[in-house]
């Protein structure tokens, strides 16, 4: 894709990421590394517990979403900070087997009062399963460049 700079951004813009497959292995590997969880690590007492079966951490499906929205690269080669996310809920365990897709919507587009060649973005993301419920949710704010500011030659265009 272009590069797309905040010029090119409009509120109420939408996309959707990839599909992405949660694969036990992978839920396992990522838990005992970082979120060491009896629901996501060991078999037997995740079937025991309160969810009857061994569940995805949710660092663990955030991870997966931002592989997703690097891959997808809705802005190009544009370059972008990430400086906050809001209102972080996970709404339904993910399990081995679910295929997750991203929606994202750009909320907010504001230039910046102090620094011309650059601005925010608030992006809202919802991620639903294959049956169409919402696991995870969030509101991140993004800094990207103004087309004047993104690259070294755009003061010749």
């Amino acid at each position: 894709m272009a590069a797309r700079y905040l010029e090119d951004l409009r509120v109420g813009e939408t996309w959707e990421g990839n599909a992405i497959p949660i694969l036990e292995d992978a839920v396992i590997a990522f838990a005992e590394s970082y979120d060491p969880q009896p629901m996501h690590v060991d078999r037997d007492a995740a079937a025991a517990g309160r969810f009857g079966g061994i569940i995805a951490s949710g660092w663990h499906v955030a991870a997966l979403v931002m592989r997703d929205y690097v891959e997808t690269s809705p802005f190009g080669d544009t370059p972008l900070l990430g400086l906050q996310i809001d209102a972080l809920r996970w709404e339904e365990a993910v399990r081995p087997g679910d295929v997750l897709r991203a929606r994202r919507e750009i909320l907010e587009v504001t230039p910046s009062r102090s620094r011309p060649d650059r601005g925010l973005v608030r992006i809202g993301v919802a991620v639903t399963n294959q049956h169409g419920r919402t696991v995870m949710r969030y509101n991140s704010l993004l800094q990207i460049f103004s087309r004047s500011g993104g690259r070294p030659d755009a003061t010749a265009e």
